[in-house]
């Protein structure tokens, strides 16, 4: 299983195009985020998913339970494969996006995405938390988060590699785990993510997808980059 989704943190079509072209069928898709999305809104996405490509729409849906709703909708009709909410956003707006996936997906007789709860951002750290009032550990917030977006119905959560473990625990074996704060042996600690591991240790620890950017669209060779950490997973 090719666990890789590639990052495309770019600011145009023209390069998130170039590099997809240049890692299809080295990696397993690509998240598109706030910055490519702002720049050149769904239609890259319709770029992609026309290609066959995998999209996870990374826009982290945060607002009230209907507005939530549509926002989903909407993104069900770019053909994105996952798409993510914040799961900090509560149980109700976290039911009404699973709810609204799957009459969607059904309405345009399509399979639904997978819609999975971002926890807590892997930029943070406890005293982060604690900025904003959450008194819980990282790695308590991060599962109490997990539970709750089980509980309404999502079929994952986005966090950190750290926290993997204590989530499969607490949410079993079938749960999607997507992990970011992914960083080849040696490139720990060189940009904004607080808590990373490498490919090897995420995956053992039971990462489902490893979202992966700058090592791999910074590298010279983007393709033999990817090629390098597939080949480290086995």
């Amino acid at each position: 299983m090719n666990r890789i989704l590639v990052a495309l943190d770019v600011d145009s079509r023209a390069k998130a195009l170039h590099l997809a072209d240049q890692l299809r069928g080295t990696v397993a898709g690509y998240k598109i985020g706030k910055q490519l999305f702002t720049a050149e809104g769904p239609d890259v996405v319709r770029a992609l998913t026309s290609r066959g490509d995998r999209v996870f729409l990374d826009l982290k849906f945060h607002d009230i339970p209907n507005t939530v709703a549509g926002a989903v909708k909407s993104a069900i009709a770019t053909g994105a494969w996952m798409v993510n909410v914040h799961a900090s956003g509560g149980s109700a707006m976290m039911r009404a996006a699973a709810t609204a996936a799957r009459e969607q997906a059904a309405k345009l007789g399509v399979t639904p995405p997978l819609v999975i709860g971002v926890t807590v951002l892997t930029s943070m750290d406890e005293a982060a938390l604690a900025e904003i009032g959450t008194t819980r550990s990282v790695l308590e917030q991060v599962v109490h988060l997990a539970r709750l977006a089980k509980d309404a119905g999502l079929d994952g959560v986005v966090a950190s590699p750290q926290e993997i473990a204590a989530i499969r625990a607490a949410c079993g074996p079938d749960f999607a785990i997507v992990t970011p704060g992914i960083r080849p042996a040696g490139e720990a600690g060189k940009d904004d993510q607080a808590r990373t591991l490498t490919p090897a240790q995420a995956v053992a620890a039971g990462a489902t997808y490893l979202v992966i950017g700058r090592p791999i669209t910074a590298a010279s060779d983007p393709r033999a980059a990817a090629e390098g950490i597939a080949a480290e997973l086995g």
